[in-house]
């Protein structure tokens, strides 16, 4: 291990708490350390007053060697940070003496060209103010490369660890979704966000066939006051502008994706607390960043979670997700071609939407030799950001045969957490927060991967797409090379039609509401040229990398 260089003025200093800043000061002397349970001998990180293997309440703190297996790299061109020359590499290492212990970090003393999957790394460490930022270097020696590390659970392996559903009425039988709206969508529309969501919600209230006064419940993602850029002010905004009076509400970034202000509603609605409850998300990061740019709108400073890979410029979700993109390249054999499929399926499907802010087609070739965000990753990998608002209606079953419209019911839904909740701790080869919520999805119906008539699956990067297509069953796990190529299987009139309005990668961000919009459109027939023929089964996903969810809807007929 190295001597502590001196400070770094230009980086930023990680925001430490009581509970890390023995780890992010134990560099001064050049050695790492961690929290380590006594009682299994398990290394805890990030901190915990309490040991998830074991869940004994004896722990201290341990010195380790510093050496460790590199098992994610990617080279961010997109992104740039203080004190990060771009280019700039951003990893993931597993610990010598508990590999389920991972850091993200940076790479010193190497070139990109040279890294290799399973090399052997060593600790060195960088003052950053008060602070010590542990990077990596490869060893001097290098024995041939390790394998990655198992998950726990294996992917394959996921349902093992989903409960099995009670016996009772389920709950999804006692609600419906009875009207869906979406405001103007595009890049930089320069307009109040709180504009957008009441243009969307007036909007579904109408498709439902109600209005206003009849709503008695608002539930929405991520609530007010907590993502810069991707909300309106929450349900403090619209109810001071609409003045619903609502007897039940939700609004929270801790639920299972966007989606999870509709499980909410639906579990509100089962329950007797309302019976109409009017769900929507906005999304306003085209104009966000542009102010961000002007200067007029400051960002903040990293903290919680965020706080341990941001220090190290990992400050995308892309960043992240592409080492996952790498892994499952590494382990299974998927290519960049392979995720070049996703990207060509919405882009076709984008040239049928009116509204869809990416409709000129696109080819391989071209999807090939878009400029790099972070590899693997191109341009044509990662969403589109825009303006826009979604918002849907949750009705209780039995109040909704009153309404005029054709109701969307809903046949299950996925929410289960079984993998660990942090990024960087998470499953290796696939987008984190997928494997479980699908397999608990098919535990609470009789209907199976092949009843289902078109996929709405979350495609923030073309990865999200690929990781829910096998977690769903539509193909095995690690064998989408086969599934995606060519592209027919997810066409319109494929095996399972695929986001057929051009998802976030064309369409744009809607950040999972609009897959559920679309899905809404394709089950009642109203899709026009994009229709999918005979559309009565739809899979909708929401998220992932944070707690994602899924739902299964079907229409009567």
């Amino acid at each position: 291990m190295s001597t502590p260089p001196e400070a770094t003025a230009a980086r930023p200093q990680p925001q430490t708490t009581q509970e890390s800043e023995f780890f992010w000061t134990s560099g001064h002397d050049g050695r790492l350390r961690f929290q380590h349970c006594t009682a299994c001998e398990a290394l805890i990180h990030p901190p915990q007053p309490v040991c998830r293997h074991c869940r004994s309440h004896a722990t201290a703190v341990r010195e380790v060697s510093g050496r460790a297996t590199l098992i994610g790299f990617t080279l961010n061109h997109r992104f740039p940070f203080p004190g990060l020359p771009s280019p700039f590499v951003v990893a993931q290492v597993a610990i010598e003496e508990d590999p389920r212990v991972r850091l993200t970090t940076n790479l010193v003393d190497c070139a990109p060209e040279d890294l290799r999957l399973g090399m052997r790394m060593e600790v060195v460490f960088e003052r950053a103010g008060e602070t010590w930022l542990p990077l990596f270097r490869p060893t001097a020696q290098q024995s041939p490369p390790a394998p990655l590390p198992p998950d726990d659970p294996a992917p394959e392996r996921m349902r093992a660890h989903v409960r099995t559903p009670s016996k009772s009425r389920k709950f999804e039988e006692r609600a419906v979704i009875s009207g869906a709206g979406a405001s103007r969508l595009g890049r930089r529309l320069m307009v109040p966000p709180l504009e957008l969501t009441v243009e969307a919600c007036e909007k579904a209230v109408a498709d439902a066939g109600l209005t206003f006064d009849d709503i008695d419940g608002l539930s929405t993602y991520p609530g007010g006051g907590v993502y810069g850029g991707f909300a309106e002010g929450g349900l403090t905004a619209l109810e001071s502008a609409l003045g619903v009076r609502p007897v039940w509400h939700n609004g929270a970034m801790e639920t299972f994706g966007p989606g999870g202000t509709v499980i909410s509603a639906m579990l509100a609605v089962a329950a007797g607390l309302a019976r109409h409850v009017l769900c929507f998300r906005t999304v306003w990061e085209a104009t966000h960043a542009e102010l961000v740019r002007q200067g007029r709108i400051r960002l903040p400073r990293p903290a919680g979670p965020d706080g341990w890979f941001k220090p190290f410029g990992a400050v995308s979700p892309a960043i992240a997700l592409a080492m996952n993109a790498q892994r499952h390249m590494h382990r299974y054999g998927s290519t960049r071609e392979t995720l070049g499929w996703i990207a060509l399926n919405q882009r076709a499907g984008a040239a049928r939407h009116p509204d869809a802010i990416y409709r000129d087609p696109l080819t391989m070739d071209a999807y090939l030799s878009a400029r790099t965000i972070t590899t693997p990753f191109g341009l044509y990998d990662c969403d589109v950001p825009c303006d826009a608002a979604t918002a849907v209606v949750v009705s209780a079953a039995d109040v909704a045969c009153d309404l005029p419209g054709t109701p969307v019911r809903i046949e299950a839904v996925g929410t289960q957490i079984v993998e660990r909740p942090e990024w960087d701790q998470a499953t290796l080869t696939h987008e984190p927060q997928v494997l479980g919520q699908a397999a608990h999805l098919w535990t609470r119906t009789e209907l199976r991967p092949a009843d289902v008539d078109v996929a709405l699956l979350y495609d923030g990067f073309t990865f999200n797409c690929l990781s829910w297509l096998e977690a769903l069953g539509f193909c095995g796990i690690g064998e989408t090379r086969d599934f995606l190529d060519g592209g027919k299987n997810i066409a319109r009139d494929g095996v399972v039609p695929l986001n057929p309005h051009g998802g976030q990668l064309s369409h744009g961000r809607t950040h999972g509401m609009g897959l559920l919009h679309e899905a809404v459109l394709q089950l009642r027939g109203e899709a026009g040229a994009r229709q999918v023929a005979g559309a009565r089964t739809a899979v909708v996903s929401s998220g992932g990398l944070t707690p994602g969810g899924v739902l299964l809807l079907r229409t009567d007929g």
